[in-house]
């Protein structure tokens, strides 16, 4: 009876590990490589999916670092993406060259006034892609360009995959050999975290971000007016007409940029200020309050929609927040769901330095030269009430 009893104690020892083995396996988030098309050079689109234990999945493409989807639940435990986007590569290939659909942005994130900057006593012309100006890195950007995969795993702290792209000397104007990496890490606590990292081997400007089109409700649901927003921010970038910065920064109080009570995006979404009227909504340059210091992250901004549950936390060390509310969407562009984006179909929040930072002494430098490291953070948390 007691070998009886002693082998039953092995058995039960066994299977209880068995068990805490397997819960343990399932609770490791996973980093899944695969291929996803090909570009007309030939080269092979890959896909990597990142997956958590609390039923949330990104998924990234090699081609423009771009976060293709993003799947959380809401407050019913129910399942959706709440990127925009397309489900093919083509998709991405003929539509992105200027809505940026979840696309990394470089070199240079947002406007750069005539296309022409000054550095080091030289005077240089990027591609125009906006009139004449050069939006979020010109003509072929960072967005449109082939990464490769430098790193991809998984830990009991997250899944993660760093990709990386050699922009060379000259690159749609720009001055300089620059190495850039984006490294997107999704962790167990519903954290998705995008690292920018970027050297040269001659003085540049450099300002990367990401350019993902939010929508709580899901995917192709439709406005996202009834969603509430909190913006961490007592100023703004003023800009001109042409949405090109006048170089001062003013107060969001009593205007309707003033997010710092959270209230729904509609509330202030047709005022007649200028700095709504000449945008056709929402598309400016919040500046982000605390110290922006490299590694320490701030609290940017919280969206939450009121019909899924879902909420959207947005943390940064960069100094400036643009808020986007797709303006520009016409009906044009038709996602995975079969609808077709219209404007106020999503949000954009894209923390970076200030718009034509180049030209504007007075904003914080987006200079890198050789030794130097750029290095930033941005952190998108996922939940639900």
């Amino acid at each position: 009876m007691k070998n009886i009893l002693t082998k039953n104690r092995f058995l039960m020892s066994a299977s209880a590990l068995t068990m805490a083995f397997s819960v343990s396996a399932q609770a490791m988030p996973k980093a899944k490589v695969e291929n996803w098309g090909k570009l007309a050079d030939g080269q092979t689109v890959k896909s990597i999916s990142l997956t958590n234990d609390r039923s949330i999945t990104v998924r990234i493409i090699t081609y423009g670092g771009i976060i293709q989807s993003v799947e959380t639940p809401d407050k019913k435990g129910k399942i959706a993406n709440i990127a925009l986007g397309f489900d093919s590569i083509d998709g991405y290939v003929k539509n992105n060259k200027g809505a940026f659909f979840g696309a990394v942005l470089g070199r240079v994130a947002n406007r750069i006034a005539n296309g022409t900057f000054t550095l080091e006593g030289k005077t240089y012309h990027t591609s125009v892609n906006e009139g004449q100006n050069t939006l979020h890195g010109g003509v072929e950007s960072f967005s449109r360009k082939f990464w490769t995969i430098d790193d991809v795993g998984q830990d009991k702290n997250g899944a993660h995959v760093r990709l990386k792209l050699i922009s060379p000397d000259g690159d749609q104007g720009f001055p300089g050999t620059v190495t850039a990496s984006v490294t997107y890490t999704l962790s167990n606590d519903n954290s998705l975290k995008a690292r920018f990292q970027a050297q040269t081997d001659a003085p540049t400007i450099v300002n990367l971000t990401t350019h993902n089109y939010w929508n709580l409700l899901g995917e192709g649901s439709g406005t996202i007016e009834p969603e509430i927003l909190q913006i961490f921010a007592d100023k703004f970038v003023e800009t001109d007409a042409a949405s090109l910065p006048t170089g001062k920064l003013v107060p969001v109080a009593g205007t309707a940029l003033d997010f710092n009570k959270p209230h729904k995006i509609s509330d202030h979404l047709r005022s007649k200020e200028s700095q709504m009227i000449w945008p056709r909504g929402y598309d400016k340059c919040w500046v982000i309050k605390g110290e922006a210091v490299t590694g320490k992250l701030r609290p940017a901004a919280k969206l939450t929609d009121p019909r899924s549950g879902r909420v959207l936390e947005v943390y940064t060390d960069q100094p400036g927040m643009q808020f986007y509310t797709s303006n520009s969407l016409d009906g044009r562009y038709v996602g995975p769901s079969g609808q077709a984006y219209r404007q106020g179909d999503a949000v954009a929040f894209e923390p970076e330095h200030f718009p034509d930072s180049a030209n504007h002494s007075n904003f914080p430098t987006i200079e890198l030269k050789p030794g130097q490291s750029y290095d930033h953070v941005t952190i998108f948390k996922f939940s639900h009430n």
